[in-house]
């Protein structure tokens, strides 16, 4: 149940690319400030939180709804992904959307994806999610890329929930000296810890009563750090505790929280990312953990 105090207003839903830029040009001549929040639609309060933040940062706010295929395996589940669009589109309008970006794929890729420019962030895309999920993150820069192009915020809105993301965007838009502001906005979740995702609606009720497990473990984890024990010790922990749990493990990893480098042993500032299997979700989380010398 969506629970939202805002003002209903009229927003504007665009398909095409060149309607968003009439749009991003009408109000950047007034001089009107635009936060971006690009999603694969099925929105949860998650979403809204970031639309949320937006309003902080922009005085229009767009969002975009793609379910971007190029950043889907094989294997994966791009065909039974959930659309949601109409339902969508009421909730972006509670919450003070003013524009919704709702492309289709032949718009995005108007020559098809196999010869499409890519954009790649090399190291930070190969390792944890990158590493079981070749090509994913190429396809999601070379999306955000396009979709930031398009829109020309001065503010882009994500979840830490998909931090390795969010590094990866951060660096693209540094090196391609983009102008827009990259904003990371904390995790939201549910009432029992467990991360919202749209991927959530994949789990049976007893998948669903295990899920929270997850940060549970990480939780765990983070509270051992500084207490004496190996990096590697607190890894091994705590992905048998995700198997004893009911999950399959794809990783449990302690990095360092500014680059995703393999954490040293006088690093303070570290993260430790989790991405596990309960039935046919994969589900990923995150604690940031801040850790002083003894």
């Amino acid at each position: 149940m969506f629970k939202v105090q805002w003002k209903i207003i009229l927003m504007i839903t665009v398909h095409q690319i060149n309607a968003v830029r009439a749009q991003i040009k009408t109000w950047q001549r007034l001089e009107q400030t635009i936060a971006f929040v690009p999603t694969m639609g099925n929105l949860h309060n998650g979403h809204l939180e970031l639309v949320k933040q937006a309003h902080q940062y922009g005085q229009k706010v767009v969002a975009s709804i793609f379910v971007n295929p190029m950043q889907f395996g094989p294997s994966e589940d791009f065909l039974t992904y959930p659309s949601t669009l109409e339902t969508d589109q009421q909730i972006l309008e509670q919450v003070g959307t003013d524009l919704l970006f709702a492309p289709n794929a032949d718009t995005i890729y108007p020559y098809g994806q196999i010869v499409q420019t890519r954009v790649e962030v090399p190291e930070l895309s190969d390792i944890l999610c990158g590493a079981s999920r070749p090509g994913h993150f190429v396809g999601v820069a070379t999306v955000v890329c396009k979709l930031l192009n398009i829109v020309q915020p001065d503010v882009a809105i994500f979840g830490e929930k998909d931090f390795q993301q969010l590094l990866i965007i951060s660096r693209m838009v540094e090196d391609l000296n983009l102008p827009v502001e990259i904003v990371g906005i904390p995790t939201v979740r549910e009432a029992d810890g467990l991360a919202m995702s749209s991927r959530n609606s994949y789990l049976t009720a007893d998948e669903r009563n295990k899920a929270p497990n997850l940060y549970k473990i990480l939780q765990v984890a983070a509270q051992n750090l500084g207490q004496g024990i190996s990096k590697v010790q607190i890894e091994e922990q705590a992905r048998l505790a995700l198997i004893a749990a009911g999950f399959k493990p794809n990783y449990v990893s302690i990095r360092h929280a500014m680059d995703l480098t393999e954490a040293g042993p006088d690093d303070g500032d570290l993260i430790i990312l989790a991405a596990a299997y309960l039935g046919k979700a994969r589900l990923i989380d995150n604690i940031r953990v801040y850790v002083t010398s003894q």
